[in-house]
């Protein structure tokens, strides 16, 4: 197949585009820099500029553009660049499309990056007893607004006839990168913590089966729409922190209360402390086995070598 990637140099799009290659395919890249091979096409979203030559002949178009979202506090200039990079990318590309392959009855699969953040968050005072799943509506905090208009910006190319999966994605962790590698030597040295309660349920996948679902839904007839690409035995808190201090061969004797990250990080903390009960109920009914179906497994997966 010939797949263009939108997003490539990131954490995902890096592991992505090297499993493409692996797999035999021809990986193209809309890059920002300036393009210094036959793979690579320039792009400006925020300016809207755009090499449309990326788009001929693609079977996939894969859009994993937009800076990670836990990095930093969401200051009012932070929250701005989370939303343009994303929405803008989105629209930009769905323009395109729409344009390119306006008469071509052969139009490209869509892959479109977006977030389990689509659904908000409950308090862990009122743990839900039915979890969320892809018929459900779209949160009222920030990351909910942002989810929903992310997918909304490619609504035109839906409209069109492209057929859209939107990779609603948990905290991918794998070892070389996210947050798994950021927290990993905090554990190793037993200072690994509790957040919050504890209590609350946390959507996550391995980097192993991320890659494997984009693959899954890249290879078959997946029907478009929403996809939760997080594992289906969510755990709590409480629970991946002591897998992860298992794993590690430590313990996580530590706590870091609610009331302290709010006040360091504002309404990104609800992210860390509040409950996010997911589930990946159309991948399940498409057919798609995660080898790691729970936090343990997914966890072996994250942290091994290869």
């Amino acid at each position: 197949m010939r797949i263009l990637i939108a997003g490539s140099s990131g954490f995902l799009g890096t592991a992505l585009r090297v499993r493409l290659a692996e797999e035999g395919h021809e990986v193209r890249r809309l890059i920002r820099n300036t393009a210094i091979s036959s793979s690579e096409f320039h792009w400006e979203p925020e300016s809207g500029r755009i090499n449309a030559r990326a788009l001929d002949g693609v079977d996939v178009i894969i859009n994993l553009a937009g800076p990670p979202v836990f990095t930093r506090p969401w200051t009012a200039g932070r929250r701005e660049l989370l939303r343009s990079s994303r929405i803008e990318s989105t629209l930009l590309l769905a323009e395109t499309i729409v344009e390119q392959y306006a008469d071509s009855a052969d139009k490209p699969l869509w892959l479109q990056a977006s977030a389990c953040g689509w659904y908000g968050t409950d308090p862990t005072e009122r743990l839900r007893e039915v979890p969320y799943d892809e018929s459900s509506p779209a949160g009222d905090d920030f990351l909910g607004r942002l989810a929903h208009d992310w997918e909304g910006a490619a609504q035109q190319a839906a409209d069109s006839g492209v057929r859209i999966c939107f990779l609603r994605s948990g905290l991918v962790l794998d070892r070389s990168g996210s947050v798994l590698k950021l927290i990993k030597p905090v554990f190793g040295a037993g200072l690994g913590a509790r957040l919050g309660t504890g209590r609350q349920r946390m959507p996550v996948i391995s980097l192993h089966d991320w890659l494997r679902a984009v693959l899954f839904l890249m290879s078959g007839s997946a029907p478009a729409g929403p996809y939760n690409l997080t594992i289906p035995q969510p755990p709590t808190n409480a629970e991946f922190t002591n897998a992860l201090a298992e794993a590690l061969h430590t313990k996580a004797r530590l706590s870091a209360p609610g009331v302290i990250l709010r006040t360091a990080l504002g309404e990104l903390a609800e992210q860390l402390v509040a409950d996010q009960y997911v589930v990946p109920r159309a991948l399940l009914d498409r057919g798609f086995v995660f080898d790691g179906p729970d936090i343990t497994s997914t966890l072996r997966l994250a942290l091994r070598r290869d």
